[in-house]
């Protein structure tokens, strides 16, 4: 395995991406992080890294980077990762999101016009409005509130910031589920079952909208489980990553 390289790609005029990049070979996993930011995943790209190359990026508006105007929506920042995609000439790309980056993984496989992505796992996403199912957003401190610094394991302000900016102030896309229905690739859904922001009732009505989906819940995890029992979501990704590894030669 080689060492995480961390390199800035233009991606079109006016946007440069931050990306950090693992492994070599096998079949390549686009990593997107939640609010949380690049650190709260970057124990699974390691995991990932010896048998996948793994694409993590930093979205726009978090550790420092600029957000260009017209990255306002989700949609908008999918099109970037497909754009990345394609620079990169990745297809058979299994695509993993957490939290946030769980809404933007789905709206990268719903606009995916030139089936590049084969896989989606997403753990305690947000993104569709699912009704009765409402997502939580802590309530941070006061000085987070002021732009203070960032309780251990949470977003700053600026990251907060960009986020609104992404997902208005619904945190969900109403149009979103019932175009679930038009995922024909696998999926695997892992939740915390002790998430509060996000409840395993939400992360089943996720699930439920895929016609190919697998739900996984954590034991003693929050809506985190990456951070909080590794060991438990690494277990439910490699079964479901193996078979297609073992049928592709791999």
């Amino acid at each position: 395995m080689t060492e995480p390289l961390q390199r800035t790609l233009p991606v079109r005029p006016g946007l440069d991406l931050e990306v950090r990049e693992a492994g070599t070979s096998g079949n390549p996993v686009l990593v997107l992080h939640g609010g949380a930011g690049p650190s709260s995943i970057a124990s699974l790209t390691d995991h990932l890294a010896p048998d996948h190359r793994v694409v993590a990026p930093t979205h726009p508006g978090w550790e420092g980077t600029v957000r260009p105007d017209d990255l306002d929506c989700v949609p908008a920042l999918a099109a970037v990762y497909l754009d990345l995609l394609g620079q990169l000439s990745l297809n058979d790309v299994t695509v993993i999101g957490t939290s946030f980056g769980g809404w933007v993984a789905t709206q990268t496989v719903l606009d995916d016009r030139e089936g590049r992505i084969s896989q989606l796992v997403l753990m305690d996403a947000i993104g569709p409005v699912i009704p009765g199912r409402h997502i939580t957003v802590p309530a941070g401190p006061p000085a987070l509130a002021a732009g203070g610094p960032a309780p251990r394991g949470g977003p700053s302000a600026r990251s907060m910031a960009a986020m609104r900016a992404y997902t208005g102030p619904v945190m969900g896309d109403v149009g979103m589920l019932p175009r679930l229905s038009t995922v024909t690739c696998p999926v695997l859904v892992i939740w915390g079952a002790d998430d509060t922001v996000v409840t395993p009732d939400f992360g089943r009505a996720y699930a439920a909208a895929f016609p190919h989906a697998r739900f996984e819940l954590v034991p003693g995890a929050g809506h985190l489980p990456i951070r909080e029992k590794p060991e438990a979501v690494f277990t439910a990704l490699d079964s479901f990553l193996t078979p297609r590894a073992s049928a592709t030669g791999h």
